[in-house]
């Protein structure tokens, strides 16, 4: 009985390993695929740039009027560039250039993992660096939802941007695994959050430590625009307020009534036109003669 027993246990155990390896595969597998015919309703060109391991990423630029400003838009986990298209539409028919790219392993560009913004940070440097000497003298803003918000948190060196769109970004990763599994699971399943981070981090080739966009939110450069959800479970509320709090610099925060974590530019849009496009214009579009661009 008691070697029953054993065998048992022993097999329950392999089980439950196998099948957090393989949760932690399916977390940061490439979802790579193409997007599709460029919009009618948007004039955008085909771009493309490489990143520090030598990947293809790609995306979309649509100039606007010169003198406006531009905004450079970064999509979320398991998304591609098409997830910015109602953000772009609206800021292109406002005069602004914009530019939505693929992240490694997303869309259409190159890539074997997703890496929840720790080298998608590098993508938007490069994707700034793209922009800026496309478009040298416009004030340029970058805005980022969720993985694509932590990208901008994530990035070395700072991003010199004009200002900062920064929606919905988790503060650890430890606390948005562990969430997750609390929403998805119940809090009795709590005790899978490390093993899974373990088993990502062996995938990965890099530990938690290297996923904490509040160890680098102090240092940002420029007017930062926080926007949560107050209902959102994935990044909570509080989570939120924590990751603003912290923050130097000029800084403001919104608050979308009733919002989880969703498009919060479908789940409000007008609103997120108000605000947002408030928030740049204020920042892009500054008369004083003495604003010159970021450098």
């Amino acid at each position: 009985m008691k070697r029953r027993w054993i065998v048992a246990a022993t097999v329950c155990l392999l089980a439950c390993g196998g099948a957090v390896w393989t949760c932690g595969a399916l977390l940061v597998a490439p979802r790579r695929e193409p997007v599709g015919e460029p919009p009618l309703d948007l004039p955008v060109t085909a771009l493309a740039f490489n990143d520090a391991g030598g990947r293809t990423i790609r995306g979309w630029f649509a100039q606007g009027v010169p003198g406006e400003g531009a905004v450079l838009l970064l999509h979320g986990v398991r998304a591609d560039r098409t997830a910015m298209l109602g953000r772009a539409r609206w800021l292109h028919s406002q005069g602004y250039s914009v530019m939505l790219i693929d992240f490694q392993s997303a869309g259409e560009s190159d890539g074997d993992a997703i890496t929840l913004g720790y080298r998608e940070a590098d993508d938007a440097v490069r994707a700034l660096s793209w922009i800026r000497q496309r478009l040298p003298r416009e004030r340029i803003a970058v805005a980022g939802t969720s993985m694509g918000g932590a990208a901008i948190l994530l990035a070395r060196p700072p991003l010199r941007a004009e200002a900062l769109v920064i929606e919905q970004v988790y503060p650890t990763i430890d606390e948005a695994v562990r969430d997750r599994i609390d929403l998805h699971l119940g809090h009795a399943f709590s005790f899978v959050a490390p093993v899974l981070l373990r088993t990502m981090s062996w995938h990965l080739g890099f530990g938690p430590e290297a996923l904490r966009p509040i160890d680098h939110v102090d240092g940002l450069i420029g007017p930062t625009l926080f926007v949560a959800g107050e209902k959102d479970k994935h990044v909570t509320l509080a989570q939120s307020m924590a990751l603003y709090a912290r923050a130097g610099g000029k800084k403001e925060l919104w608050v979308v009534p009733g919002a989880r974590h969703v498009d919060l530019y479908a789940f409000d849009t007008q609103e997120w036109r108000t605000q947002v496009g408030g928030f740049l214009q204020r920042n892009l579009r500054n008369n004083d003669e003495d604003s010159v661009p970021v450098r």
